[in-house]
């Protein structure tokens, strides 16, 4: 009995090994088809040298026995979700015969609800209504339930699209377990959507551009200033008015007979009558315009009319500067309180066109009046009002073929202006977001300065000392890597106009700012890169403006801190406390690299002499020079440019052979 019984216990054991092989060879047979069909999916029908019909049959036909792997999952649905050369009815068989053999991971799931929707690239529509029922099917297999419930405003933005509504409504239902949930109702829903959307549109007048808002009155009722409507009386069986115009063709055809509107104060809100104004100036329209907005501004000012119209022409102001790109309605700021949609109007003052020195002083000591509350926010609100209206300027410098007829000396008045503002906000505000604020203003001058076209327009004016040495020596790596930025971009600008043989002489404001300027350059590469902090030896050279007791004050403190370290080298790029991290990380980085060769590591703050000392070591073998280089790269890489660019535009020693300064 015992024989017999060993033997049936070794024929079991036989068998279930021959199972073992048998479904090992159909997995290794599904594996193979899967990826013949995934190979086959790329190639267009015409060029395949075999009909891929019997392979797609034979993988579904495995898939159905045996079930679907996990990894085998991930890669057909990847094949499903990616448009590709199948044929929709081999993509369909495919879907029909997904039957996990396990857990539905979070990456499929997604990879299905991102395949929905509309585009070049996303599965056919009824493509996505099979793999959405194939969503239903397996929703009690899911590993993470809860992750169609996170894709729920994804699927419910979807709902507008008819060929799969009735599945998204079903996962809806399964998520929310709201029965409620059904076609029939989201349609009802996404149409009254659409007719409020539509009616919002007529009432807000549609601006196409050419056609007349003729919805304007109504918009505007609840208004106190109410904008008439374009509106032509009296005209000539010959003329054209605007109000027949429908469309851009009938608009350039006609433009020369149109003839001008009664109503002309539409223009404020009306965009066909805004363009026809912009392509045929008139004298006398602009005149009847301003008088009626001074009109309105003398009610309010002697009390005849309530002062919420001026906030409420306000606005008109603002999307009529906007829709123009011109501003020159600026008689409001005499009665305006400063604070009363603020944004607005700064807005639309950053239009005003540039104009003669004098001139445009009278509309910004206006607006500093107003504004200026001896807080910082106003202040703040200034400075961005200032780039703001620098940058539309560059914009019309460049839009402009001839721009020796705009106004000249206008930029220059503009950047003192500011300078005197950002020492002032140094402060009242030292922060860093401050700083930055600053930082923008004087990005969008280098903008202006940094293409010699328009050099000869614009003087350059650089930042008060003072700041840039606040800036420099502040807590921010940030502020100080976008300094060096500007400084860069200015020191190019000063050798444009230095140079002999420039397309303009300086002027004498112009003499007097390069040996300043210079002064930066020096001074900056004597704290990174020179290890001659604070020096006023050489050419130039300022000392960042530190007087002598102050530095004697902090030699003191320095060597009681740290008797190796001096005031000269402590803010270069081994010491200085906004650097220290990144160098000591570039070298790790270095040492990490060639860990198995090393015998050594360096322990702290790189010198000219612990780097010697260290090869000796069986360290790294790495040159003063190329650590400092590579300092420069790798703070590139961590997004921090304007250190490096300064660094070698200025100095000889960093790898590119320019001048230590501006010539003078």
């Amino acid at each position: 009995m015992s024989i017999a019984g060993g033997d049936d216990l070794s024929g079991l054991i036989e068998d279930l090994e021959e199972v073992k092989k048998k479904k090992k060879r159909e997995i290794e047979k599904g594996t193979h088809k899967i990826a013949d069909t995934r190979v086959a999916s790329k190639v267009p029908a015409k060029r395949r040298g075999t009909s891929i019909k019997s392979t797609v049959e034979t993988a579904t036909s495995l898939l159905y026995d045996r079930g679907v792997l996990p990894d085998e999952l991930a890669r057909l649905v990847d094949l499903l979700t990616i448009r590709n050369h199948l044929d929709q009815a081999s993509l369909g068989a495919i879907v029909r015969n997904l039957y996990p053999s396990g857990k539905v991971s979070d990456e499929v799931v997604l990879r299905c609800v991102g395949a929905l929707g509309h585009g070049q690239l996303k599965p056919t529509l009824p493509l996505q209504a099979l793999l959405l029922r194939w969503l239903v099917m397996v929703y009690h297999l899911l590993e993470n339930p809860n992750i169609l419930s996170q894709s729920y405003g994804v699927l419910f933005n979807l709902l507008d699209t008819a060929a799969i509504r009735p599945q998204l409504c079903h996962i809806l239902a399964l998520v929310t377990r709201r029965k409620h949930v059904r076609p029939f109702r989201i349609q009802e829903i996404l149409d009254e959507i659409q007719h409020r959307q539509s009616e919002r549109q007529d009432e807000g007048g549609i601006k196409n551009g050419f056609t007349v808002n003729h919805l304007l009155g109504r918009r505007l009722q609840g208004a106190k200033v109410l904008i008439p409507s374009v509106r032509t009386m009296h005209v000539q069986e010959s003329s054209v008015t605007l109000e027949e115009i429908d469309n851009a063709e009938s608009f350039a055809k006609r433009l020369e007979k149109i003839e001008l509107p009664t109503q002309l104060v539409a223009v404020l809100a009306d965009p066909l009558l805004q363009k026809f104004l912009l392509l045929r100036p008139n004298a006398e329209a602009s005149s009847r315009i301003s008088n009626w907005l001074m009109a309105c501004l003398g009610d309010v000012a002697s009390g005849d009319a309530d002062s919420e119209i001026l906030l409420d022409m306000i606005e008109v102001v603002h999307d009529y500067a906007v829709a123009t790109k011109v501003c020159t309605v600026t008689q409001f700021l005499s009665i305006w309180n400063g604070v009363d949609k603020r944004d607005i109007i700064l807005e639309s003052l950053s239009y005003i066109p540039m104009m003669e020195p004098e001139a445009l002083n009278k509309i910004l000591q206006v607006l500093e009046h107003a504004i200026l509350d001896n807080t910082p926010a106003a202040q703040v609100s200034l400075l961005r009002f200032y780039t703001l209206l620098l940058q539309r300027w560059t914009i019309t410098l460049e839009a402009t073929k001839r721009p020796v007829f705009l106004p000249g000396p206008t930029v220059a008045p503009l950047v003192f202006r500011v300078n005197e503002l950002a020492l002032t906000l140094t402060q009242t505000s030292p922060t860093v977001s401050t700083h930055l604020h600053i930082l923008d203003f004087y990005e969008a001058a280098t903008t202006l300065y940094s293409k010699t076209k328009r050099l000869p327009y614009a003087e350059i004016v650089n930042p008060p000392p003072l700041l840039v040495y606040i800036l420099f020596l502040g807590p921010s790596l940030a502020v100080v890597s976008r300094l060096c930025g500007i400084l860069a971009t200015y020191k190019r600008a000063w050798a444009v106009v230095t140079t002999p043989g420039a397309k303009r002489e300086m002027s004498k404001l112009e003499s007097l700012q390069v040996k300043v300027f210079n002064g930066f350059l020096m001074d900056i590469c004597n704290c990174l890169w020179r290890g001659r902090a604070f020096s006023t030896t050489d050419t130039n050279a300022q000392g960042c403006r530190i007087p002598e007791p102050a530095q004697a004050a902090l030699r003191t403190y320095i060597h009681a801190a740290d008797s190796d370290l001096s005031l000269e080298t402590a803010f270069g790029l081994s010491h200085s406390p906004l650097l220290c991290l990144l160098s000591d990380a570039y070298v790790k980085q270095l040492e990490e690299d060639e860990m198995e060769d090393l015998r050594a590591r360096h322990a702290g703050p790189v010198t000219q002499r612990s780097l010697g000392q260290l090869a000796k070591r069986g360290g790294l073998n790495l040159s003063w020079q190329d650590y400092r280089s590579g300092v420069l790269s790798y703070l590139e890489s961590k997004g921090f440019p304007g250190i490096p660019e300064l660094i070698r535009s200025t100095m000889k020693s960093a790898g590119r052979a320019e001048g230590a300064a501006t010539k003078q």
